[in-house]
């Protein structure tokens, strides 16, 4: 079943039958959040599904990726304490351990003294690291882009602007 949306007319989508439904059980309902966050909740599922097997091919998963990818976004000498990594990340820092032991054991990040504190260890991207993550933000924004490039581009800006905004609006919290 297609729908009008604007000027398009677009497929019907698993949102649009869950909306249809609550129309039919509760039409004073105002469904138009459900229809935005469902569709924003399913778009990040498929999307971190897809670049998640993207990065599989270079022997990391996501939350791998997201060390090597905070390390390397840090510049040169692409280093940072592990209690930074953890804040920048989310992660306790137990998690933090957990991960920076796999990396360091794959030989993508090594456990350096800190010049500061001579009893803290920093975390530092190696060169096979370096050449791991950068090869492996391309073969994830491919995904990314490959996917958007179904959207005309003057929408995929407006999209950005708009998830921009919706995104501050959590920032109180």
């Amino acid at each position: 079943m297609a729908q009008q949306r604007g000027e398009d007319l677009i497929d019907a989508d698993e949102v649009d039958a869950i909306v249809q439904q609550w129309a039919v059980e509760r039409p004073e309902l105002e469904t138009l959040p459900m229809e935005v966050f469902g569709r924003i909740y399913r778009i990040a599922r498929q999307m971190g599904d897809r670049v998640e097997e993207s990065y599989a091919r270079f022997g990391i998963g996501r939350g791998e990726f997201d060390v090597l990818a905070a390390l390397r976004r840090s510049g040169e000498p692409y280093t940072l304490s592990p209690s930074r990594l953890s804040a920048t990340l989310m992660l306790t820092s137990g998690g933090m351990t957990g991960r920076l032991d796999k990396l360091e054991r794959a030989g993508l990040v090594e456990r350096v003294p800190d010049p500061g504190d001579r009893r803290a260890l920093r975390a530092r991207l190696t060169a096979k690291g370096r050449e791991l993550v950068d090869e492996a933000v391309g073969a994830g924004l491919a995904e990314q882009a490959a996917v958007l490039s179904r959207v005309p581009e003057r929408q995929r800006t407006e999209l950005a602007a708009s998830l921009r905004t919706l995104l501050a609006a959590f920032a109180d919290r």
